[in-house]
């Protein structure tokens, strides 16, 4: 058992479940910086994804926040794309391109959230073409599908900028985006035989996303400075993409 990348992936999971986020970017970030196999990395992400959005969604779908024909449209296309996106045989490095650019954008997704553009006080508008966002929802979900990373962290911003909802129920369709894309993912590479599961490494990081998940679900995002966990969780996962595009191109 690797105590460190239990540690590592507890507090992932703790900090990013209290915002409805899986955190895969950064398992993937953390699991290339020790060197894991790409596709033991993707499905070990993938399912860390499920078992820590999995209690978030139902939290937030009790307390209202998941309106669930928005999910619905936001997950129509990308689950399918989410599958096909997994079935992809992708060399090593096309795969590690892949990736390294998909972190890199993450990590500036996290800065830019740092220095949100001024809120709006009208409520959420309820005419928006929900099309778009099913199309914009595709290309995240074929992307997660393809590097394990769920596509909450490119979702959320998006649907934020265009004042999808309230936070809340971003939050709560970020969650529900995330579990979706992710078992559509698992299935794609099962369906493949490319599902890489090493109990002996996986299982103990499922167990500690599990408890970092449940303990973050319960806690309010305001327990933390999420100021400072977005700048380290950015460095981390910007560094990560760097050296992968380093390494591809080696």
């Amino acid at each position: 058992m690797n105590y460190q990348l239990c540690l590592l992936f507890f507090i992932v999971a703790l900090v990013y479940s209290t915002a409805g986020f899986g955190g895969g970017s950064s398992y993937i970030a953390i699991l290339t910086l020790f060197g894991i196999n790409m596709y033991l990395m993707k499905s070990t992400a993938l399912l860390c994804n499920i078992v820590v959005v999995t209690g978030g969604v139902i939290t937030f779908y009790k307390q209202g926040f998941l309106p669930l024909k928005k999910a619905f449209w936001l997950a129509i296309v990308s689950v399918p794309l989410a599958f096909l996106g997994s079935c992809i045989p992708l060399k090593e490095h096309v795969f590690f391109l892949i990736l390294g650019t998909a972190l890199i954008i993450s990590a500036t997704l996290m800065f830019y959230r740092l220095f949100p553009i001024a809120q709006r006080n009208e409520a959420p508008s309820d005419d928006h073409s929900i099309a778009k966002f099913s199309i914009a929802g595709g290309f995240i979900g074929g992307l997660s599908g393809m590097t394990g990373i769920g596509g909450g962290i490119f979702l959320s911003p998006l649907l934020k900028l265009a004042n999808f909802d309230t936070a809340k129920n971003i939050a709560g369709l970020s969650s529900f985006f995330i579990l979706v894309n992710s078992a559509a993912g698992l299935l794609g590479q099962f369906s493949k035989n490319q599902l890489n599961f090493n109990a002996s490494f996986t299982v103990p990081l499922l167990f500690s996303v599990i408890a970092g998940g449940q303990i973050g679900t319960q806690l309010s995002a305001k327990k933390f400075s999420e100021k400072w966990v977005s700048v380290v969780t950015a460095l981390l996962v910007a560094y990560a993409g760097i050296r992968l595009l380093m390494n591809a191109k080696a």
